[in-house]
């Protein structure tokens, strides 16, 4: 056999069990995370919001949702998963306040922080690939400094209501999952626009959550949608997402996710894209939430 003929066999069985690996090993660990179980919560992933959001109809929605953590818990620790049943039991601290929880397949949840009641200014963070309730901590952690930063009269919503991707995976690369998830954050948006209608909406999509968040922005009742850290949107421009929101795009200047080709299925890279800048306001929001991320020029 000629010496370049097996050059390129040897080449191409080493991409091939690169491609096999980074899959599957990114895949076992959402499995992993997925395989923890859970029992059905009685509030839906949608969240119905109560008619009135008053201090007391809120108060009633996070104990639902407590009571669901806690069940969630009793159920990993029966199943024998530890770690999971410890998390659990952070979360159902009383001082945290969660509007739904939902154990299963990695966990959906909506977690306030703030006073959603008499909050003017609500900034909703969907958050992308690889987290779930093992990795929470990193969202929580995000949406604590924003809330921080945003002080009175403003509240943050982590919204994890969806199934993101592994980092690195074939969802990741295609907007499949976002597809399924855009129905939901519209749902949620609709309810959070029915219950606080004179507050100013803002959507900061991180990662695939950009993608996300363009899936759903078509005729969206959101001020600002703030995409950052991703690969793709899917769109060619602003008007494609189909929005009268003001769109602002950013990545930090050390991002990695700059030196990833723009995928086939998603277009072009949110920074591309040529929005409108509110760089004082909606860049300072992205790197309150994701310290990694800074400004950019649309």
């Amino acid at each position: 056999m000629a010496p370049n003929s097996r050059g390129s066999r040897l080449r191409r069985a080493l991409l091939a069990a690169l491609v096999a690996g980074s899959v599957a090993v990114p895949m076992s660990g959402a499995a992993r995370s997925a395989a923890v179980p859970a029992p059905v919560p009685a509030v839906s992933a949608a969240w119905a919001p109560p008619r009135a959001v008053t201090p007391p109809a809120l108060a009633g929605r996070y104990a639902t949702s407590r009571a669901a953590i806690r069940a969630a818990e009793r159920t990993a620790a029966g199943h024998g998963d530890r770690w999971r049943a410890v998390m659990l039991g952070a979360l159902a601290d009383p001082a945290r306040q969660f509007l739904f929880f939902d154990g299963r397949d990695g966990g959906r949840t909506a977690e306030v922080y703030g006073d959603l009641s008499t909050a003017e200014r609500i900034a909703v963070l969907v958050p992308g690939a690889d987290t779930n309730l093992d990795k929470y901590g990193r969202l929580h952690g995000g949406a604590a400094r924003l809330a921080r930063e945003l002080g009175a009269r403003s509240a943050v919503i982590a919204w994890m209501g969806y199934r993101t991707p592994s980092m690195v995976s074939l969802a990741a690369l295609t907007p499949g999952r976002a597809d399924e998830a855009a129905p939901g954050l519209r749902a949620f948006v609709r309810g959070l626009r029915v219950a606080r209608p004179g507050a100013r909406i803002s959507l900061l999509c991180h990662s695939y959550g950009s993608v996300v968040c363009a899936r759903a922005a078509a005729g969206l009742d959101v001020a600002d949608i703030v995409l950052f850290g991703s690969a793709g949107v899917a769109a060619a421009d602003v008007a494609a997402l189909r929005t009268r929101a003001t769109v602002w795009a950013g990545r930090g200047g050390g991002d990695w996710i700059a030196g990833v080709p723009r995928a086939k299925t998603e277009n072009r890279k949110p920074a591309d894209l040529q929005c409108d800048a509110q760089p004082a306001a909606l860049g300072r929001l992205a790197s309150r939430a994701f310290p990694h991320t800074e400004r950019s020029r649309p």
